[in-house]
């Protein structure tokens, strides 16, 4: 699974980075966003460098790759370098690809790039039963109460009820 950076964001503001990278699948980023965006982070390289510590795996675009995501770039505007880059990753090797932006997601659509956000992941995370009901409840609260939350309130609000009716 192809991860940007949102997704990562997200499940690390719910405290939810150690059970995500406990689900039976392997996140994957391209080089470039790694770079670009983990490891230049403002609270510095620490994010990138634990994030490979969990198990992300930081993966080189080949030649065909990098030609198809500054494409991407040259042909939607809005895109960025580093979503180019990712949708380039999963359209070429026909991964899943995980985000959080509406215009990525939509092209992936397009392209017939699978494709899912941070609730998914949640969602695997409470039916794989590696976290608690409880720090479900607890992570996605403070998702949705981040003021860059971008999440739709009332897919939020039907997963924190469904989360609810599991505690002890």
């Amino acid at each position: 699974m192809v991860a940007d950076t949102s997704v990562l964001i997200d499940l690390e503001r719910g405290s939810l980075l150690e059970q995500s990278f406990a689900l039976p699948f392997r996140f994957k980023v391209p080089d470039l966003l790694y770079r670009n965006e983990l490891l230049n982070r403002r609270q510095g390289p620490a994010f990138g460098e634990r994030l490979v510590r969990l198990g992300l795996e930081v993966v080189e675009l080949n030649g065909d790759e990098v030609s198809r995501a500054v494409l991407f770039g040259r042909e939607y505007r809005g895109l960025s370098l580093p979503d180019s880059f990712a949708l380039a990753l999963a359209a070429g090797r026909k991964w899943t690809l995980l985000t959080g932006d509406a215009a990525l997601r939509a092209l992936a659509q397009c392209l017939r790039v699978t494709c899912h956000g941070v609730l998914w992941v949640l969602d695997r995370i409470h039916q794989e039963g590696v976290a608690s009901p409880e720090e479900l409840v607890s992570g996605l609260t403070r998702i949705r109460d981040h003021p860059r939350c971008r999440l739709p309130g009332d897919e939020i609000d039907i997963r924190l009820r469904h989360y609810a009716e599991h505690c002890e």
